[in-house]
């Protein structure tokens, strides 16, 4: 396929529109004029494969970003190992094999960085993937990413279609997951911090030791980048799509409660575990194919909040 692709005038399907990463790539592809195409579960399941033909079938999109799955953190993996493994396996299977079926001209598949070794070398480049043992607390969905992957390369090995993957370092943003039951360390740090303030409490409490240390990417940033690489990445190889920096959790718990305008003390509940110890990509590749991301992190946390506070929670 000739590159650049066009995405004006194109039917575009951003599954999983109404998660954090769906809803960015809508908002992005606003801009680019082509046709976009949304389901809510309500009229297609994607864990159920018929359901997910018949809709392609019908609505022949001719380009597919997958940014559908089920997400959650430590807790939530370590508590529904078999729903994370199931249900993401389906949800990529189903939308890749429909999209096949459908002759769709482009698909984007959106994995994460936990794909990668516990104790890969850093920063983490795209080679690394498969060279080693993964974090035990979210192997589950790091399994599921891993087939999507693989599944692409097979289809466009196999039969020749272009159909790529980028691997997003940890993102937060609109529409971000603030259940302290199922979300990622930065909501969950936002969340705490605000709750804490409004109680006067005097100190809020985190899980592990504050060491590890996390890359960090506004999701409207990765949005700007998947429109990028459909644009511009015709390849087998998945591309890795992060920051380029990284901050250790109790810098990022302090960056929060300034943020916040929480004063009180971090207390660290080191019987919780950590999770990998560091996990900071090398984005070189797509940097060097002209793309950089545009928040800083202190800006974009500060987006976040502001936006939280008009939330429901």
């Amino acid at each position: 396929m000739s590159l650049p692709f066009t995405l004006a005038g194109k039917r575009v399907y951003v599954a999983g529109h109404r998660g954090m990463v769906g809803s960015a790539v809508v908002r992005r592809l606003a801009s680019e004029g082509c046709t976009v195409l949304t389901a809510p579960r309500a009229e297609v399941d994607l864990r159920e494969q018929t359901q997910v033909r018949e809709w392609f079938a019908k609505e022949q999109p001719e380009v597919v970003v997958l940014a559908a799955a089920k997400v959650g953190g430590i807790l939530a993996n370590a508590s529904l190992p078999a729903d994370f493994l199931y249900e993401n396996l389906m949800i990529e299977a189903n939308v890749i094999a429909a999209a096949a079926a459908s002759f769709t001209q482009k698909l984007l598949f959106l994995g994460s960085s936990c794909i990668y070794p516990k104790f890969a070398e850093q920063p983490i480049f795209e080679e690394a993937l498969l060279t080693g043992p993964l974090e035990a607390t979210n192997e589950w969905y790091a399994i599921a990413k891993i087939a999507g992957i693989k599944l692409c390369q097979a289809y466009r090995q196999q039969h020749g279609f272009d159909f790529i993957s980028a691997m997003p370092t940890n993102l937060y943003g609109p529409g971000d997951n603030f259940d302290l039951a199922s979300s990622h360390v930065m909501p969950a740090l936002i969340r705490k911090a605000h709750e804490a303030k409004l109680a006067g409490a005097d100190s809020i409490t985190i899980w592990g030791t504050g060491t590890p240390r996390r890359e960090f990417l506004h999701v409207d940033d990765l949005a700007d980048a998947c429109v990028f690489l459909l644009k511009t990445y015709s390849e087998d190889g998945h591309v890795n799509v992060g920051s380029g920096s990284d901050i250790a959790i109790a810098d990022l718990a302090r960056m929060v409660c300034e943020i916040v305008g929480f004063a009180g003390e971090i207390v660290y509940d080191t019987a919780k575990p950590d999770g990998t110890p560091r996990k900071l990509m090398s984005s070189d590749r797509i940097l060097s194919m002209g793309w950089s991301p545009n928040s800083t992190l202190s800006d974009g946390i500060a987006s976040v909040y502001e936006q939280y506070q008009t939330s429901n929670f």
